[in-house]
């Protein structure tokens, strides 16, 4: 299935169903009087969050969506039935966001979560509801009202408890096939990635979700390599973790270069819990695994795991480290919301 995480659509609540203006003919009722009933209401548009769905592509070849609008009213005091809903089924994450990309309408975070983006138009009124003592046969019915319209962007954003950042070809995929039953392409070229994964991590009876996205470069945020454009899938991580390919002649420059793209993009993602990692130590002998460690932990300023997800060395250790991690932050967060 092909991956789409935004996708623009137009939705339309029905319109109201006009008044009817009718009068009561009866044998031997001289006098019948008006009894034409009020039109139906318009549908409304509904989105949804519902399971089984992780990517937007229902929405790439169908653009419109549009409730249907009431039915007219009817003689005899019968009012018009109400339009049918449109509802639009979207994955878990999903939000909803107005043309200009600008305004959220509606974030979407639980299963069956449900949020109305139109509001269907009001029937109009028949004849009967213009009856009065000096107006006794009114013939005014008034028309139904216009649903509402609008274009709407929708943008998926995956929900994961840690996510994997790093420069391309850092052995983020590699780490992901490692640690869960996720089958992500591997190569030894960069950007084998092009669109973010999931697994599932388990340790004993935990489990945590684990998000993989394409390795970002210098000037990332500016639109370089595949952009920043999937960060936004690691926006509701709890924990980042943050590959350095171990083999590489620069790594605190590397380091240091997705850093700067994190800060760069915003939403906090530079202020977000990380782990950092460095990677491909089955390469490395002794001495200079010792040596990549320091230099790495120098620039990060924090202690570094090393790991091969190849050999599976380190991988206990950094799986642990990462539920730890979670459960820190989680704390925190329970903290922060008790606080006064």
């Amino acid at each position: 299935m092909k991956f789409l995480d935004e996708a623009k659509v137009y939705i339309k609540s029905g319109d109201g169903g006009p008044g009817c203006a009718s009068f009561r003919r009866e044998k031997f009722i001289e006098y019948g009087g008006p009894d034409g009933g009020d039109g139906g209401r318009g549908g409304d548009v509904w989105v949804e969050a519902v399971d089984g769905l992780n990517t937007l592509i229902d929405y790439r070849y169908r653009q419109h969506f549009k409730a249907r609008p009431g039915q007219n009213g009817m003689g005899k005091q019968r009012t018009g039935a109400g339009g049918s809903d449109a509802v639009l089924k979207v994955p878990v994450g999903t939000q909803v966001l107005d043309d200009t990309k600008e305004l959220v309408l509606a974030d979407l975070t639980e299963t069956g979560q449900r949020v109305r983006l139109a509001k269907g138009g009001d029937g109009g009124f028949g004849n009967m509801r213009f009856k009065t003592s000096t107006n006794r046969a009114p013939r005014r019915a008034d028309p139904g009202w216009p649903g509402e319209e609008r274009w709407v962007w929708l943008r998926l954003k995956l929900i994961a408890d840690a996510g994997l950042v790093g420069l391309p070809n850092a052995g983020k995929s590699t780490f992901l096939a490692a640690t869960t039953r996720a089958h992500p392409k591997i190569a030894d070229y960069p950007f084998t990635t092009l669109h973010p994964n999931l697994g599932v991590v388990r340790l004993g009876d935990r489990e945590c979700v684990l998000a993989d996205i394409p390795g970002l470069i210098e000037g990332a945020h500016e639109g370089a390599g595949l952009g920043d454009r999937f960060l936004g899938h690691i926006e509701r991580c709890r924990v980042l973790l943050h590959l350095v390919d171990g083999t590489s002649e620069s790594l605190a420059d590397d380091y240091l270069a997705v850093r700067a793209e994190l800060a760069a993009y915003g939403a906090g993602l530079g202020d977000k819990r990380s782990l950092v990692v460095l990677n491909k130590i089955d390469a490395l002998d002794a001495d200079m695994r010792r040596a990549r460690l320091a230099e790495l932990a120098d620039a990060a300023g924090v202690p570094v795991l090393a790991l091969s997800g190849v050999s599976g060395e380190g991988m206990g250790e950094a799986v642990a480290a990462l539920f730890a991690a979670i459960d820190r932050d989680a704390a925190d967060a329970d903290a922060a919301m008790a606080a006064p």
